[in-house]
């Protein structure tokens, strides 16, 4: 029979269903022997069933998938002659039994333990088709009934599924008939799906992904999706669907501290959904690498296998670029990691944040494609850089960049907090704000520093407030002074820029360079008071 068909998946093909199991119009007998799931005969054997069970659907591979494909059969069926014929001269429809003793004369490398009360083959099932039909919407079948061997002429085609395939299979044969489904719920899609990908149907794919796209999402059917096998996942047909999942998840879960309770008990793919986000509203990278920690000692309590985990799966997600040193150097020194590979990524984190601000945005492009390793996510605390002095007194020097973007955003009334820092034994942070000026009137830039409330010590730090400016490109001092700091207070100063806000976001301003504001502020102490005022040096 003449095979040169259409091959457009696209096209809006004219409804065949009549043709489905008519001997009329159809030249093949399609002959299925379904067989009894390896995990019921052998318990302690993982399934590889096309099931939409999370378990069997995420271990399940393309590869595999194949070389069942591969055992397909044509003109041979592992049943005697007699059983052979019988089928072929039954009803289309007849389901033929097949004797334990008939299956393994015939296949004795197969043979399951005698001692088992079951057998591989449950039955046969023998169906009416048209090569033509199943050609042009089935790469599998098109190579099948076009490979130019004995077996693609002759009538009878075997093919060994799984009972757990059966009701899938034959869905998906019905399919390329009318191009209609009639399972709605999503594991019995998926059911459709991974048959529709072992037998190569794009069509099919197409189909159930925008059938699964329209059904309301819920955690349970987001992590079918993230858990099919990779191969499947990175097809186009697929895609859609897994980046709606992803958008799904992280609109639920963005804030991972606010939800981890819940997030305790989600599998691996949704935790890596998460991670690989560059919406997570988390307060710093700090908070997601603890979030991690406390999950793989959750889920993988096994020192070993939680090494496994983290090195293979999770480590990658982690930006360790935009954590602060103190938090590195207690990855340094954590035993759930490689220390070869922690360092070298600690090195590389180290580096970045030495680097400019323009290199930094160099190697984020570079690297975007690859990892998000350098890519800041939606952090509620800005990343800061820091550098640190002991003697003769204890002194570090903070730098904030901010975009103007963000800047923009905080008008009339907002505000944007730096990731906390220490000094002197107090943790300090600065504060970014729009407000209105008490004297003129109008919205202004206000910069200020905070100490967090950590006991009962005051403080008295002196300062220099700096900020960048073209065209020397060297920072310019804004103010110098002291603050004498208790807990939870604050000082700085609102009108930062003594200027109105429409004057400070302007264009042609001298303080944003390539769009981004750039400040600093050098702090010392000189001297500690306790809470008595007791003065410690």
């Amino acid at each position: 029979m003449d095979l040169d068909v259409s091959r457009n998946e696209d096209s809006e093909d004219t409804d065949l269903g009549f043709a489905f199991n008519d001997s009329s119009f159809s030249d093949r007998i399609l002959q299925l022997e379904i067989m009894r799931d390896l995990i019921e005969i052998f318990p302690s054997f993982k399934s590889s069933s096309i099931s939409a069970d999370r378990t069997s659907l995420g271990k399940r591979r393309r590869e595999d998938i194949q070389k069942d494909n591969a055992k397909l059969l044509s003109g041979q069926p592992d049943v005697d002659d007699s059983a052979a014929h019988k089928s072929q001269n039954s009803e289309a429809d007849a389901m033929v039994e097949v004797s334990t003793a008939a299956y393994e004369a015939s296949n004795p490398t197969n043979v399951v333990d005698s001692h088992m009360d079951c057998s591989p083959v449950l039955k046969v099932r023998t169906l009416h088709i048209s090569s033509s039909i199943l050609a042009g919407k089935s790469m599998f079948f098109y190579k099948l009934f076009s490979n130019g061997m004995r077996e693609s002429q002759q009538t009878l085609v075997t093919l060994r599924i799984d009972a757990s395939e059966e009701a899938p299979f034959m869905e998906l044969l019905k399919f390329m008939y009318n191009r209609c489904l009639y399972p709605t719920s999503p594991p019995r899609l998926l059911d459709v799906f991974m048959a529709a990908d072992k037998f190569e149907v794009p069509s099919c794919l197409k189909y159930c992904s925008r059938v699964l796209l329209n059904i309301p999402m819920t955690v349970e059917s987001v992590l079918l999706y993230l858990e099919l096998p990779l191969c499947v996942r990175m097809t186009n047909a697929v895609q859609p669907l897994v980046i709606a999942a992803k958008q799904y998840l992280v609109a639920r879960y963005k804030d991972i501290t606010r939800h981890q309770e819940e997030l305790m008990e989600l599998p691996l793919a949704g935790i890596v959904a998460l991670l690989s986000s560059d919406e997570l509203q988390v307060g710093s990278e700090d908070a997601v690498y603890d979030f991690v920690m406390v999950w793989a000692r959750t889920q993988y309590p096994n020192l070993e296998e939680r090494r496994k985990i983290l090195r293979h799966n999770l480590i990658r997600f982690i930006r360790f670029p935009f954590m602060t040193c103190r938090k590195l150097k207690i990855v340094q020194t954590c035993n759930d990691f490689n220390h070869e590979v922690t360092s070298k990524l600690i090195f590389d984190a180290l580096y970045f944040k030495a680097e400019a601000p323009h290199r930094q945005r160099i190697l984020a492009t570079e690297s975007a494609s690859t990892s998000r390793v350098f890519i800041e996510r939606s952090y509620i605390y800005r990343p800061i850089k820091i550098v640190e002095f002991e003697h003769p007194h204890q002194q570090c020097v903070v730098y904030l960049d901010l975009k103007r973007e963000e800047c923009a955003n905080l008008f009339p009334s907002g505000r944007v907090c730096s990731q906390a820092f220490h000094l002197g034994g107090q943790r300090f942070f600065l504060s970014a704000q729009c407000n209105m000026d008490q004297h003129s009137f109008y919205h202004c830039f206000g910069l200020f520093i905070g100490m967090q409330k950590t006991g009962y010590a005051n403080v008295s730090v002196d300062y220099e407030f700096a900020v960048r400016s073209r065209p020397t490109l060297e920072y310019i001092s804004k103010y110098k002074g002291n603050f004498k700091f208790t807990g939870g207070s604050a000082g700085g100063y609102r009108n930062f820029f003594e200027t109105p806000w429409t004057s400070f976001m302007a264009e042609d301003k001298l303080f944003f360079i390539n769009d981004v504001l750039h400040l600093r502020a050098d702090l010392t102490i000189r001297k500690q008071l306790d809470f008595n005022r007791h003065v410690v040096w």
